[in-house]
């Protein structure tokens, strides 16, 4: 029911739609639940786009793949207890990327709470260690401001996400939850009569006060700035360096509206510079600031090392890669995970996005254009000689299926300037990111530090709603596309154009290839070269099978003019095995 229906008096859908629509977030995911029914509507009312998906992790994935591209929370809303407890890992995966999500979880009437109710489960306990925030509301006025604290503590400090629980009976409009009060209590006994008498009181002390405005409400909040002493002392490192390197990560991407700014800032800085996660594409393809490969000898050899963003986890080798003579600047919005393994000469506690651009603005390169030259060239001449290997590498024949690299060499130039690429997978997304060239600022997305598998489904929901002008490639391993190949069916009903690309070894084959030579068996590492295509096919999207390296164009071809009609395709990619990414595995 609407605003219209209950006079006065709204429902706590209504209340939810409105904080929603004045945040201006444009898409709410879901999986339909009677516990969730009129944030749906109201939403959908309220100008937010409603988009349901065959799995609540993907409508998480979804969610976060929106927050990541706009710079507005996303949302998901999930029904009680088994809808919530299938978003966790899309949650815990949000948490550890840093991105802003917001889960509105259904739960069962307030008065039945804790009674053996339809699907009642200590939700608040499951959630509490995977968000920054979370709330049960108990009273239909609490909603809109719950909601409002919720957006506003995922966008606070490092950003992440955040759980309201929303009990159904404050949904409703009070009349209908009068009504399902009154059906559920027969008879006119004594017991009766007093069960009733509590009920009608219980209704009108949770809806007490909901006519009442929420007041006015806040902006979203903004990452801290770094200080001018700080930005001084930064400058004066950077002058005095001779082999300096800027590592740029995610955390500095999280002010989406600077993005285009802050790739003219690490031009200005004139830094040799690698990019990772949400930073790809920063610089576009072949900026001659930024390098790809050999990142670990440049870390080595490097006597300054900025990291915006990125925090000495496993990715660094918990700061083993970088030189331990290095003087080493960490820009984080926690100062907690700037110091995380390796204790920095220098801390910012700041977006780090934001002190690059601040940083770009008076910072030159540093004196002595020779040594810059000498210490670029030697960047340069590795990057080179790498591209080569990957080259000979690409060119080499295989008994039985295509190359990988040959498929990705092939790949790469079909990639438009405005393309997005979805990145779920283990070896075969590996390869990927070290040779698909991200065109432009926030064209990349992958799970982040959880690693997670399963992303890519909702990931590319999220992305094309996002960017539907734009091509979304989905690359996608043939065992991590099982997790979402359902979406395909979401893809069609939405009108949503994505190009999934599935590399078929019929294997596990970053776990394999270690397994097997440190264990000597292949153990639950073995799939099928199933016809992945004719499944997405089944769903309602289009599918092509990919057996030989001069089928690879002509399949793109056909997938590229398929989605520019607004439908699906699957490209489904016959490889060979390879050992390429041989010794990646981190334990």
């Amino acid at each position: 029911m609407s605003a219209s229906d209950t006079g006065d008096r709204p429902a706590g859908g209504v209340q939810v739609a409105r904080v929603l629509e004045h945040y201006g977030v444009p898409f709410l995911f879901t999986l339909c639940g009677g516990h969730i029914s009129p944030i749906l509507v109201e939403a959908e009312r309220h100008g937010v786009r409603v988009i349901d998906v065959r799995d609540e992790r993907n409508a998480v994935f979804a969610a976060d793949a929106v927050a990541r591209l706009t710079g507005i929370p996303g949302v998901a809303a999930v029904t009680a207890g088994p809808g919530v407890t299938n978003s966790i890992t899309a949650v815990k995966n949000a948490q550890m990327a840093e991105s802003p999500v917001l889960v509105l979880g259904g739960a069962t009437a307030t008065v039945l709470k804790g009674r053996g109710s339809l699907q009642d489960i200590d939700q608040q306990a499951l959630m509490a260690p995977h968000v920054k925030w979370q709330t049960s509301v108990r009273k239909v006025r609490d909603l809109g401001p719950a909601v409002e604290e919720a957006l506003w503590r995922a966008m606070q400090g490092v950003p992440g996400p955040v759980f309201v629980e929303c009990p159904v009976d404050l949904l409703y409009a009070e009349e209908t939850v009068a009504k399902m009060f009154s059906a559920s209590i027969k008879g006119r006994s004594v017991a009766a009569r007093a069960i009733r008498g509590y009920l009608s009181w219980h209704r009108r002390r949770m809806f007490a006060g909901a006519d009442k405005a929420s007041g006015k409400l806040r902006e979203l909040p903004s990452g801290k700035r770094a200080t001018k002493r700080q930005l001084v002392a930064v400058r004066r490192r950077i002058l005095k360096s001779q082999r300096p390197v800027l590592l740029i990560g995610s955390g500095a991407m999280a002010e989406v509206e600077n993005a285009s700014q802050l790739g003219k800032a690490v031009r200005a800085l004139n830094i040799p510079t690698y990019c990772s996660g949400m930073a790809r594409g920063l610089l576009g393809p072949a900026d001659l600031r930024l390098f790809r490969h050999r990142r670990r000898d440049a870390l080595k050899q490097a006597d300054l090392v900025i990291l915006a963003g990125v925090v000495c986890d496993f990715r660094l080798d918990y700061g083993r890669q970088i030189s331990s003579d290095a003087t080493v600047i960490s820009i984080h919005r926690s100062a907690e995970r700037a110091r995380e393994n390796r204790k920095p000469q220098q801390v910012i506690e700041a977006d780090p996005g934001r002190t690059l651009v601040e940083l770009g603005l008076q910072v030159g390169w540093r004196e002595g254009e020779e040594q810059s030259e000498q210490w670029y060239s030697q960047l340069r001449e590795r990057e080179m000689q790498r591209e080569q290997q990957i080259d000979e590498q690409a060119s080499q024949g295989t008994a039985e299926g295509i190359n990988p690299l040959a498929l990705f060499r092939a790949l790469d130039p079909q990639l438009d300037l405005d393309s997005v690429i979805v990145a779920d997978g283990g070896d075969f997304v590996g390869t990927a990111s070290y040779t698909l060239r991200p065109r432009s600022p926030l064209s990349w997305l992958d799970p982040g530090a959880f690693g997670t598998l399963g992303v890519g489904g909702g990931f590319a929901l999220g992305a094309k709603l996002v960017r539907p002008e734009s091509e979304v490639w989905l690359i996608w391993g043939d065992g991590s596309s099982a997790f979402s190949l359902a979406e395909f069916d979401s893809y069609r009903r939405h009108g949503l154009g994505v190009i999934a690309v599935v590399g078929n070894d019929a294997s596990w084959a970053q776990i394999a290839r270690e397994q097997v030579e440190i264990l000597g068996d292949d153990l639950a590492t073995s799939l099928r070269r199933t016809k992945y295509h004719q499944v997405a096919q089944g769903y309602g999207g289009e599918g092509l099978l990919v057996t030989e390296t001069e089928e690879i164009l002509p399949a793109l071809s056909q997938a590229k003019a398929w989605a520019a009609e607004g439908r699906a395709v699957l490209v489904n990619v016959q490889l060979a095995s390879s050992d390429f990414r041989k010794g990646s595995i981190s334990l």
